[in-house]
Protein backbone atom coordinates (compact mmCIF):
# COMPACT_ATOMS: atom_id res chain seq x y z
CA UNK A 1 0.00 0.00 0.00
CA UNK A 2 1.25 3.42 -0.78
CA UNK A 3 1.22 6.33 1.56
CA UNK A 4 -0.14 9.20 -0.41
CA UNK A 5 2.19 12.05 -0.22
CA UNK A 6 1.78 14.83 2.20
CA UNK A 7 2.52 18.68 2.43
CA UNK A 8 6.29 18.49 2.67
CA UNK A 9 5.45 21.92 4.62
CA UNK A 10 3.88 20.94 7.60
CA UNK A 11 5.76 21.84 10.87
CA UNK A 12 4.33 21.93 14.60
CA UNK A 13 3.60 25.22 15.62
CA UNK A 14 6.49 26.80 18.25
CA UNK A 15 7.01 29.71 19.74
CA UNK A 16 10.11 32.07 19.15
CA UNK A 17 9.89 34.48 21.73
CA UNK A 18 12.99 37.01 19.92
CA UNK A 19 11.72 36.56 16.17
CA UNK A 20 10.80 40.21 16.51
CA UNK A 21 14.67 40.92 17.10
CA UNK A 22 15.77 38.60 14.32
CA UNK A 23 17.31 40.19 11.03
CA UNK A 24 17.22 37.38 8.28
CA UNK A 25 18.47 37.43 5.16
CA UNK A 26 17.58 35.87 2.25
CA UNK A 27 19.13 35.10 -0.65
CA UNK A 28 17.02 34.41 -3.69
CA UNK A 29 18.30 32.83 -7.17
CA UNK A 30 16.56 34.83 -9.92
CA UNK A 31 17.12 31.18 -11.98
CA UNK A 32 13.93 29.89 -12.72
CA UNK A 33 12.21 32.71 -10.87
CA UNK A 34 8.57 31.82 -11.10
CA UNK A 35 9.76 29.30 -8.53
CA UNK A 36 11.92 31.06 -6.43
CA UNK A 37 9.66 33.82 -6.57
CA UNK A 38 7.23 31.59 -4.77
CA UNK A 39 9.43 30.59 -2.47
CA UNK A 40 10.61 34.01 -1.02
CA UNK A 41 7.24 35.01 -0.54
CA UNK A 42 6.34 31.98 1.39
CA UNK A 43 9.55 32.12 3.44
CA UNK A 44 8.73 35.94 3.82
CA UNK A 45 5.14 35.29 5.06
CA UNK A 46 6.02 32.61 7.14
CA UNK A 47 8.73 34.73 8.94
CA UNK A 48 6.40 37.56 9.68
CA UNK A 49 3.55 35.15 11.25
CA UNK A 50 6.32 34.35 13.40
CA UNK A 51 6.66 37.91 14.85
CA UNK A 52 9.76 38.73 12.77
CA UNK A 53 9.70 42.56 11.26
CA UNK A 54 9.38 43.23 8.14
CA UNK A 55 11.94 45.50 8.05
CA UNK A 56 14.49 43.10 9.89
CA UNK A 57 13.76 40.70 6.85
CA UNK A 58 16.53 41.93 3.81
CA UNK A 59 16.58 40.37 0.58
CA UNK A 60 18.83 40.36 -2.26
CA UNK A 61 18.96 38.53 -5.42
CA UNK A 62 21.86 36.30 -7.10
CA UNK A 63 21.92 35.05 -11.19
CA UNK A 64 21.44 31.36 -10.27
CA UNK A 65 22.21 29.04 -7.58
CA UNK A 66 25.32 28.51 -7.94
CA UNK A 67 26.02 32.21 -6.63
CA UNK A 68 23.83 31.56 -3.74
CA UNK A 69 26.97 30.73 -1.00
CA UNK A 70 28.92 33.71 -2.43
CA UNK A 71 25.63 35.97 -1.87
CA UNK A 72 25.05 34.19 1.94
CA UNK A 73 28.65 35.18 2.59
CA UNK A 74 28.53 38.95 1.35
CA UNK A 75 24.97 38.90 3.55
CA UNK A 76 26.61 37.87 6.05
CA UNK A 77 30.09 40.11 5.83
CA UNK A 78 27.96 43.43 5.64
CA UNK A 79 24.57 42.83 6.59
CA UNK A 80 24.41 41.95 10.06
CA UNK A 81 21.93 39.33 9.54
CA UNK A 82 21.23 36.70 12.16
CA UNK A 83 20.99 33.79 9.85
CA UNK A 84 20.51 33.44 5.78
CA UNK A 85 18.13 31.73 3.91
CA UNK A 86 19.68 30.35 0.84
CA UNK A 87 16.70 30.13 -2.18
CA UNK A 88 17.08 28.38 -5.61
CA UNK A 89 15.50 26.03 -8.21
CA UNK A 90 18.07 23.47 -9.76
CA UNK A 91 16.35 21.32 -12.59
CA UNK A 92 17.55 18.08 -14.12
CA UNK A 93 18.30 19.04 -17.80
CA UNK A 94 20.16 16.82 -20.62
CA UNK A 95 23.28 16.70 -19.47
CA UNK A 96 25.57 16.13 -15.74
CA UNK A 97 25.52 19.87 -14.90
CA UNK A 98 22.92 19.15 -12.48
CA UNK A 99 24.61 17.36 -10.56
CA UNK A 100 27.98 19.84 -10.38
CA UNK A 101 25.87 22.57 -9.52
CA UNK A 102 23.74 20.87 -6.86
CA UNK A 103 26.94 19.70 -5.57
CA UNK A 104 28.50 22.78 -5.24
CA UNK A 105 26.01 24.59 -4.36
CA UNK A 106 25.00 22.31 -0.76
CA UNK A 107 28.85 22.76 -0.40
CA UNK A 108 28.95 26.06 -0.18
CA UNK A 109 26.68 26.74 1.69
CA UNK A 110 27.01 24.53 4.72
CA UNK A 111 30.42 25.38 4.45
CA UNK A 112 28.80 28.92 5.13
CA UNK A 113 27.17 28.57 8.04
CA UNK A 114 30.29 26.67 9.69
CA UNK A 115 32.16 29.21 8.80
CA UNK A 116 30.32 32.37 10.56
CA UNK A 117 28.72 30.00 12.89
CA UNK A 118 25.42 31.42 12.01
CA UNK A 119 22.45 29.49 10.45
CA UNK A 120 22.78 29.46 6.96
CA UNK A 121 19.71 27.70 5.60
CA UNK A 122 19.48 25.06 2.23
CA UNK A 123 16.01 25.67 0.64
CA UNK A 124 17.08 25.25 -2.68
CA UNK A 125 14.85 22.42 -4.97
CA UNK A 126 16.94 20.40 -6.84
CA UNK A 127 13.90 18.31 -9.15
CA UNK A 128 14.05 16.30 -12.17
CA UNK A 129 11.14 17.94 -13.49
CA UNK A 130 9.23 21.76 -13.29
CA UNK A 131 6.11 19.76 -12.35
CA UNK A 132 8.32 18.60 -8.92
CA UNK A 133 9.65 21.93 -8.84
CA UNK A 134 5.94 23.93 -9.01
CA UNK A 135 4.65 20.77 -6.16
CA UNK A 136 7.19 22.36 -3.69
CA UNK A 137 6.98 25.96 -4.23
CA UNK A 138 3.20 26.40 -3.51
CA UNK A 139 1.74 23.00 -4.58
CA UNK A 140 0.77 20.05 -3.13
CA UNK A 141 3.89 19.30 -1.41
CA UNK A 142 3.78 22.68 0.29
CA UNK A 143 6.75 25.54 -0.15
CA UNK A 144 10.17 25.02 0.17
CA UNK A 145 10.57 28.60 1.02
CA UNK A 146 8.15 27.87 4.77
CA UNK A 147 10.50 25.05 5.59
CA UNK A 148 13.78 27.37 4.99
CA UNK A 149 12.18 30.12 7.71
CA UNK A 150 10.78 27.47 9.86
CA UNK A 151 14.74 25.41 9.61
CA UNK A 152 15.99 29.60 10.36
CA UNK A 153 13.76 30.18 13.58
CA UNK A 154 14.60 26.83 15.09
CA UNK A 155 18.30 27.16 14.84
CA UNK A 156 17.98 30.74 15.68
CA UNK A 157 15.81 29.26 19.19
CA UNK A 158 18.61 26.64 19.70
Amino acid sequence: MTEKKKNLSDYIPFEFSSANQARIGIVVSEWNNHITDSLLEGAKNCLVEHGVETANIIVRHVPGSFELPLGAKWMLEKSSVDAVICIGCIIQGETRHFDFIAQAVSDGIMKMGLEYSKPVIFSVLTCNTMEQAEDRAGGKHGNKGVEGAISALKMLAF
